[in-house]
């Protein structure tokens, strides 16, 4: 499929069948772009990976699924050819993972960006400007099993919206995805979706990586007053950003996600026990800045961004 602009890029609002195939690269075959990849991929789309990785082929297998896929990768001609890439790599990686491909790049080529964290689009807003851009956050759960193959760990939501002009218009998208794996919707606020999920994030994996601990831990007695500060100045910087939360609802929510992925351990607690750098710059980090900006106190949070540093200067290996 190859999607073209109209001098009044109107061609990119219509509706396009979500059976119709589509060239997909994604970026950064972890967990939850291995996941796109098979169900797009089953969906019916031409799907391909770019990666570290030197092989010229990939595997790709979902648990549970009765057949694992063979996916092309780092394909240069795929690149050329792509309607979508689809970023999920860590928020950490993205300006340095997506400048390689643009040569590759035709300016129709739509970015779409599905990743912890916030604030990696801003490194590249010249950038951005040429291609139609969209973010996305999704609450599917996903790993890596010891064999390589995903184990979806929870079923979950996809939002997307469009970043910028040309992206508002690729509100097709998300009947692409929804049709692959359900269920994704269109947004026109993208940023209020990115801040609920940055919220649940800034809550639970800073603390699960200092405390070393499954996401159920959190709602533990011991926890719970620590647990309330962080949330309630959570709740002062998004209201300052516009975003309508209460903390109560706020405290509801997260509470939600640590009972429903209890048994999961973070991104940020297996990066803190593999020596790894985490995403703290691009969450809890995030977060500070915001605050700075409308001068909101948030002790607890710089304190908990302050121990993950730590933790990354003593402990990185890798």
């Amino acid at each position: 499929m190859n999607i073209a602009f109209s001098t009044a890029n109107i061609i990119l609002s219509k509706t396009i069948p979500a059976a119709e195939t589509m060239n997909i690269v994604i970026l950064g075959p972890g967990a939850i772009g291995k996941l796109w990849a098979y169900h797009l991929n089953k969906a019916g789309h031409r799907v391909s990976l770019w990666s570290r990785k030197t092989e010229r082929v990939l595997s790709v297998a979902v648990e549970h699924k009765t057949e694992s896929l063979l996916v092309q990768n780092n394909n240069e001609h795929r690149l050329k050819e792509a309607d979508i890439i689809l970023i999920t790599v860590k928020a950490r990686q993205v300006e340095n993972a997506i400048h390689p491909l643009l040569p590759y790049l035709s300016q129709e080529t739509i970015l779409l960006f599905m990743h912890n964290g916030m604030g990696t689009t801003d490194l590249l807003t010249a950038t951005l400007a040429k291609y139609p851009t969209l973010l996305a956050t999704t609450s599917h759960g996903a790993m890596l099993t010891a064999s390589g193959s995903v184990a979806h760990t929870g079923r979950g939501n996809t939002i997307i919206g469009g970043l910028n002009e040309k992206g508002k218009q690729c509100r097709f998208i998300a009947d692409v995805f929804h049709h692959a794996l359900p269920n994704t919707e269109w947004t026109q606020d993208i940023y209020q979706a990115l801040w609920h999920k940055l919220s649940v994030n800034c809550a639970i994996n800073p603390l699960t990586a200092i405390l070393q601990c499954k996401n159920g831990d959190l709602a533990k007695a011991q926890n719970q007053a620590m647990l309330s500060t962080i949330i309630d100045e959570i709740s002062r910087v998004m209201q300052s950003e516009g975003i309508d939360i209460q903390k109560n609802r706020l405290r509801s929510q997260i509470n939600t996600v640590i009972q429903a992925t209890a048994e999961n351990l973070s991104s940020m607690n297996r990066d803190i026990a593999l020596g790894r750098v985490t995403e703290i710059e691009f969450i809890t980090g995030y977060l500070l800045k915001r605050a700075r900006y409308h001068n909101v106190a948030v002790p607890e949070n710089e304190k908990l961004y302050n121990q993950v540093k730590e933790l990354e200067r003593n402990g990185i290996t890798k």
